[in-house]
């Protein structure tokens, strides 16, 4: 006989077991664990081999299981610093316009080691370093004309700073592009005038 105010889920919810109870299938291989976390990081981007041992780490993995999948990753070329070191440069001073500077930083918080740091680096020479500055600065000029000359000199300044460029490159840029600007302004009155 039923009770008349048990509901449908009610009654449902007494005849399932317990999660002591329940059948749960054989535990999972850690070594399948560690490789599928491994996959799924990758397919989302390139990681370094630290950013997939902490990953592993997280997820309670064997150290001795992680250090083998990681090694084995490596050996078949899934995982490689120096060509993850190599595409994060490349990328991040493009895309961000990164001093060496800041792009040794995060790398370095990527546990790439510093030898490999410094040969990714080598693909940004002083120029290009320069280059990105100026750049950034173009595009910045015109959100800063409103301001006083001091106030947009610190702004640019602060901003490639920020970026990881030095005083002295900063300053310099700066300099150079807001009289650039200044020239360019004084090349249109004089063509208005004529």
């Amino acid at each position: 006989p039923q009770r008349p105010n048990m509901t449908r889920r009610t009654r449902r919810r007494q005849h399932e077991p317990e999660d002591a109870e329940r059948d749960l299938g054989p535990a999972a291989d850690p070594e399948s664990v560690a490789r599928t976390i491994l996959l799924t990081k990758l397919t989302a981007s390139a990681k370094s081999r630290r950013e997939l041992a902490d990953a592993l780490a997280a997820k309670d993995v064997p150290d001795d299981v992680a250090t083998a999948v990681l090694d084995r990753f490596e050996q078949v070329g899934l995982v490689d610093d120096a060509a993850f070191a190599d595409t994060w440069v490349r990328s991040r001073q493009a895309s961000r316009g990164l001093s060496r500077r800041a792009l040794s930083h995060e790398l370095r918080r990527k546990g790439i080691d510093n030898d490999v740091i410094a040969v990714s680096l080598e693909q940004v020479d002083a120029e290009t370093e320069r280059d990105a500055a100026m750049t950034l600065v173009a595009r910045k000029l015109r959100s800063t004309r409103g301001l006083d000359q001091v106030r947009r000199t610190r702004r640019l300044v602060g901003m490639l700073a920020r970026k990881g460029y030095g005083p002295g490159l900063a300053a310099g840029v700066v300099r150079e592009a807001l009289a650039e600007e200044a020239l360019a302004e004084e090349a249109d009155a004089a063509a208005d005038m004529s």
